[in-house]
């Protein structure tokens, strides 16, 4: 499996560290973008890093968290070929990917605690994306993104 991108604000940092320790746990391998402390800071500065490498194909996979998700994933929805999903329950997780092959993964740190957390996570890494139907949704997507620019 390929490297995931994490990075959180301040708000999310709690959940970031502990969704890291699963990671290692599970043997998947992360590079963290940051936040390293608990000072606030604005989240486009730690959600912009972590966007463009999946934009840009560098990396296949990102997780974001900050205080409710609504932010980092708006921002990263802002770049081309990203696909963010923010999600509060397990079932959503493995939509996000298996209908909408989502490369990002949002969570709300100050919504959801760590043991949710670690579910959805394993849902959205062990689910895989359906194509078909959904493929033809995606492309129209991709067509909305490409005369939009």
């Amino acid at each position: 499996m390929e490297k995931i991108v994490i990075a959180s604000d301040h708000a999310g940092r709690e959940i970031k560290e502990d969704i890291k320790e699963f990671l290692k746990s599970l043997g998947v391998e992360f590079i963290d973008l940051g936040v390293d402390n608990d000072g606030s800071v604005d989240y486009p500065d730690y959600g912009i890093p972590v966007a463009e490498k999946v934009s840009k194909g560098e990396a296949r996979l990102g997780i974001l968290v900050c205080g409710t998700g609504i932010g980092m994933s708006i921002l990263a929805n802002k770049f081309a070929n990203v696909r963010a999903a923010l999600v509060s329950d397990v079932f959503t997780a493995r939509m996000a990917k298996e209908h909408n092959d989502a490369n990002i993964l949002v969570i709300g740190g100050r919504i959801v605690g760590k043991g949710l957390a670690r579910e959805m996570v394993r849902a959205w890494l062990d689910a895989r994306f359906e194509g078909g139907r959904h493929q033809k949704r995606l492309d129209k997507i991709t067509e909305v993104e490409k005369k939009r620019g």
